[in-house]
């Protein structure tokens, strides 16, 4: 038998973005009540008034799952070392048979120079390459013969150092993520490690990206 807060729950459930809103305290339950009232009162074939759903809200704010927040707060508070590197270059190159070939070439002109950044990860069908601006024709010779679906400039990168529980702790990008993602931060690119990540944004964008990750350790 279906009741109210099962109804609740199921909905919050369905949109992250409230949910995790909701489990911070930031919204307020009567006006969330409201909004959500229609499609409780459908799924439940009835009238609902919305004291019982504020209630309903009320309980699963301070349900034990929603408490999971705040564990990824916690990690969050021990975020390490930020790094940011500006003036890149992202390639996105189809795989062929050739590619790697010349990814290593491009490994050799890298360790030359210890200040340039580079970075790459492959996909089933597409291989990434992040490199300092200096670099930019090294790529174009060296890949000359490869297919290249797109180029971008004027591109920073942000690199994330977190606590090792972050393996542990599920939750840990989506909420980061999340966060840039209200901020209408756009991600050109995002490289991880076990205990690191990297993302790539636009130039003018790299300031309020920085801002939002440093401020999660003051959450």
């Amino acid at each position: 038998m279906k009741t109210i807060s099962s109804v609740v729950e199921h909905y919050i459930k369905k949109k992250p973005f409230l949910q995790s809103a909701l489990a911070q305290g930031i919204i307020n339950l009567t006006s969330l009540s409201r909004l959500v009232k229609p499609e409780i009162e459908l799924e439940l074939g009835k009238d609902v008034r919305n004291g019982a759903i504020v209630m309903a809200l009320k309980r699963l704010s301070d349900d034990l799952e929603f408490r999971a927040t705040h564990r990824i707060i916690k990690v969050l508070k021990n975020i390490g070392e930020i790094t940011v590197r500006s003036s890149l270059t992202d390639f996105t190159f189809l795989v062929s048979d050739t590619i790697l070939e010349n990814q290593t070439q491009l490994l050799k002109e890298v360790s030359k120079n210890k200040e340039v950044f580079y970075t790459s990860s492959r996909g089933v069908n597409e291989l990434n390459i992040v490199v300092s601006n200096s670099l930019d024709t090294v790529v174009e010779a060296l890949f000359m013969g490869e297919k290249c679906t797109q180029k971008a400039t004027n591109l920073s990168s942000i690199t994330v150092k977190l606590p090792a529980e972050n393996v542990s702790v599920p939750g840990i990008y989506y909420f980061i993520f999340q966060r840039l993602a209200w901020e209408g931060i756009v991600l050109f690119e995002v490289i991880s490690t076990t205990n690191e990540f990297t993302i790539i944004v636009n130039d003018e964008q790299v300031d309020i990206a920085f801002k939002t990750i440093k401020d999660l350790k003051s959450l």
